[in-house]
């Protein structure tokens, strides 16, 4: 198995929101495969969509952008990453190194976020160093999406964590 060269990298897009949006969903940083595809959780195998939707009770987005976009937005959603920048290795949230956390305070002045979930533990612990203080918020955690994460993902628990985001929905 080869080893991954660390990249610095800084995130390619903003903040989906709007003035609507109850609540922020968070990753921690943008997997090759999805800055390859142009959006969040845009690797194929990212159960990501497929768990909102169920969740949600609605059905699942197109895979395109636009679609995408307006599923988040219909639901009050507002979706980013923790990091703005950071190093890492791949796709593999254990390598980041130097990160930088995005700026949320404008989000937070323009929506009524009652809310914010992490997705993945990485994304957990990054949100509560480096953001809950400054920002008043403590993470609600979601199990990962990813496809490394197929075994939890068949739990019940997995599901329950995921109903969570509908409390602040209501």
């Amino acid at each position: 198995m080869a080893i991954r060269k660390k990249e610095i990298l800084t995130h390619p897009w903003g903040c989906v929101h709007d003035e609507h949006s109850r609540i922020l969903i968070l990753g921690s940083f943008p997997s090759p495969k999805s800055r390859q595809n142009g959006f969040y959780y845009g690797h194929t195998q990212n159960l990501f969509w497929r768990m909102l939707a169920l969740v949600l009770n609605k059905p699942e987005p197109s895979a395109d952008r636009v679609s995408k976009t307006a599923f988040l937005l219909q639901n009050q959603i507002a979706l980013w990453d923790v990091l703005y920048s950071c190093e890492i290795s791949g796709a593999d949230d254990n390598t980041i190194t130097n990160p930088i956390a995005n700026d949320f305070s404008t989000l937070f002045k323009k929506a009524t976020i009652k809310a914010v979930f992490t997705t993945g533990k990485k994304a957990t612990a990054l949100f509560k160093k480096l953001c809950s203080e400054i920002y008043g918020f403590e993470p609600f955690y979601l199990p990962s999406t990813s496809p490394a994460n197929r075994a939890m993902q068949k739990s019940e628990e997995f599901l329950t964590q995921w109903r969570k985001i509908n409390e602040f929905l209501a």
